[in-house]
């Protein structure tokens, strides 16, 4: 299997969830023992060497292929969530979205300094929510960030909000 099959198990959903947006469905990826095989084992092949100690999943699509890839990684899984979702201590980063304002939280004490992680998430767009978890998990002051997308909107250029210094990596590319 390729990176082409993979695009091709890819739904696209014309007006949602408004019109003009072309969304990216993931769950038809996902469906599929292959798919999920074909992308644990690329992730896995493009962080194996990077001693990845957690990976951090975005609510809610981030909490499918993270946890698997961090038992790949042999790593620690942590969620980001919204306000409200966890039980524990929190810190929080806010953030604009394009109608309005958004918080992400994450349990205080779910990283630490000696962590190395691989933030993942399933599409980049403009980059918004994703800038935000790097900047939570960098509060918790940890060694290394690299981020992982599946998917990426190439047009909309989302990786450009990311400091120079970030790996950012994603395994297949569209057009808006």
């Amino acid at each position: 299997m390729n990176i082409d099959t993979l695009k091709a198990s890819v739904r696209n959903v014309p007006d949602f969830p408004i019109p003009g947006i072309q969304f990216k469905d993931v769950t038809t990826l996902f469906k599929e023992p292959n798919n999920l095989r074909q992308l644990a084992q690329l992730l896995k092949e493009r962080y194996a060497d990077k001693g990845i100690t957690k990976v951090v999943g975005i609510e809610s699509r981030g909490f499918i292929m993270g946890p698997i890839l961090a038992l790949e990684l042999g790593a620690g899984f942590v969620p980001i969530r919204k306000p409200g979702k966890l039980p524990a201590e929190t810190i929080e980063e806010s953030y604009e979205k394009e109608y309005g304002r958004d918080t992400i939280q994450m349990h205080r004490d779910a990283l630490s300094p000696d962590d190395v992680v691989l933030l993942h998430d399933d599409l980049l767009a403009t980059g918004g929510t994703m800038l935000a978890a790097y900047r939570l998990v960098r509060q918790a002051g940890v060694k290394q960030v690299y981020i992982n997308f599946l998917i990426e909107l190439a047009d909309l250029r989302g990786r450009g909000v990311f400091p120079p210094e970030v790996e950012v990596d994603t395994l297949m590319s569209f057009d808006k």
